[in-house]
């Protein structure tokens, strides 16, 4: 799998965007902000101004604020805004997908990776990406930091979907399922 540039772009200047949203930011303080290329980042705008994720300010005090409550976008709602489709296999969705034979399992399980994957990101919203801690700035750990092997501060925490059928698309022999 993998993520576009984009798609993570237009995430992380929406985040910014939430995090500071007492005045318009521009393009260029975004780019310094996340290190993102300017130009790159002007046309992620675009695509998210069009969608209606930001809206813009002309002027000398101008800039861009998130247009709508960050609680109410979702992830998933600004990627497929700059990508279109979530997922795909070889340009199919992959609940459209049919393989021949012994290969039906592996259409069987790019859909439920997919869906998974898109349950996530429809359920993580830019406010609770903006709401977490920001790790400190400079080289020495904040006091109360986390241990070495935890997960990083601001990360958002994961949880295994408890839905998940390790075995997709094939029977599990007796013996191994209960290994």
């Amino acid at each position: 799998m993998q993520i576009s540039a984009k798609a993570d772009y237009a995430v992380r200047s929406l985040v910014e965007l939430a995090a500071d949203s007492a005045r318009p930011l521009t393009c260029e303080s975004i780019a310094s902000s996340q290190d993102i290329p300017f130009r790159f980042l002007k046309s992620v705008f675009r695509d998210l101004r069009r969608e209606g994720l930001v809206r813009s300010q002309r002027g000398c005090e101008g800039g861009y604020w998130i247009a709508r409550d960050p609680a109410a976008i979702t992830v998933a709602e600004v990627m497929t805004a700059v990508d279109g489709e979530l997922f795909t296999v070889r340009g199919e969705r992959p609940d459209r997908l049919r393989h021949p034979g012994a290969a039906q399992g592996v259409a069987d399980l790019w859909h439920h990776l997919a869906t998974t994957a898109e349950a996530r990101l429809r359920a993580t919203t830019i406010a609770d990406l903006a709401s977490h801690p920001r790790p400190a700035q400079s080289g020495a750990a904040p006091a109360g930091a986390a241990p070495a092997g935890a997960a990083p501060v601001g990360a958002v925490p994961v949880t295994e979907p408890r839905d998940v059928e390790p075995h997709v698309g094939r029977q599990v022999p007796e013996s191994a399922a209960s290994v």
